[in-house]
């Protein structure tokens, strides 16, 4: 594998970066999840501008314009000859000194890794996900913005343990007010009465790449959507219900604290918008190879 930091490409072995880069001291970065099918990055240009949106939110300076960043997740795919698989996308603060002050760090890096990925196994697309909700809180949108797609996943990975520990796949976390905002790793979505419902950034969701797609894809559809505050309460009367990620891409849930979603097996709804999804991603992004 070859791994590109900051201007070349590395072998895995020698692909490092400084035990005093503030992304490792201290989460201080940002990164983007991209997936690569049929040879095309989908949804590239917009996986790059929210990284520039995060970027911007904590004052980090990124070293690249979006034009070369877009090209050097390219060469990256080509150096690892990849057409389908995943990226993830890291920029850090740098290199720094032990205290916390991000102007001890003069110069950002740029880590991209080209590899492939399945973050559930089949049966889950075929049969859905049991998932509960846990106590750990979504992080307030005036403390680390979830709108920030920052190194700091420490909130979503105390929620991931407690699932672990439920032994379930997923989790629902709900914000300080009681509204579900996301999962540790995916948006939310639900169907009731014919209308596809996903709770507003503003109760804590992430902007998603995925969830931003997969609305469109109702639109053409000709399924009506909102993004109403939701409640488990909502969450547990719906018809069906889905989750939504670049890794996950779309995975049905079909019980959830106990409650049996629907019918208990993945519904109709779920399985036009994932074909309609799929379709996208045979058409959208930037070609790898010409």
């Amino acid at each position: 594998m070859k791994v590109y930091i900051d201007g070349e490409f590395l072998d895995e072995a020698h692909a490092k970066i400084s035990v005093f880069d503030h992304g490792l001291l201290y989460g201080d970065g940002v990164f983007e999840g991209i997936r690569m099918y049929h040879n095309r990055i989908f949804k590239l240009r917009e996986h790059i501008e929210r990284l520039y949106w995060s970027a911007k939110a904590i004052l980090l300076d990124i070293p690249m314009t979006q034009e070369e960043m877009m090209r050097a997740c390219v060469e990256t795919c080509r150096a690892n000859g990849l057409r389908e698989g995943y990226i993830r996308l890291i920029v850090t603060r740098g290199k720094g000194t032990l205290g916390l002050d991000p102007r001890r760090c003069p110069k950002p890096s740029v880590v991209i890794i080209a590899s492939t990925i399945q973050l559930y196994p089949e049966k889950y697309y075929q049969e859905g996900l049991t998932i509960i909700t846990v106590p750990t809180t979504r992080n307030l949108v005036n403390s680390v913005n979830p709108a920030i797609k920052s190194l700091n996943y420490l909130n979503n990975i105390l929620a991931r343990i407690e699932a672990n520990n439920a032994g379930v796949e997923e989790a629902i976390m709900l914000n300080s007010e009681g509204f579900v905002a996301e999962c540790t790793g995916d948006n939310i979505f639900i169907i009731q009465k014919g209308r596809l419902y996903t709770p507003p950034l503003s109760a804590g969701a992430l902007y998603g790449i995925t969830r931003n797609t997969v609305l469109k894809c109702a639109t053409g559809l000709g399924i009506t959507s909102g993004e109403p505050n939701l409640t488990r309460y909502d969450i547990y009367n719906a018809a069906e219900m889905f989750l939504t990620g670049t890794a996950a891409e779309i995975v049905p849930v079909v019980r959830v604290d106990g409650r049996v979603i629907g019918d208990g097996r993945p519904g109709p709804v779920t399985a036009s918008l994932t074909a309609a999804f799929h379709e996208r991603t045979k058409v959208d992004g930037e070609i790898i190879f010409e």
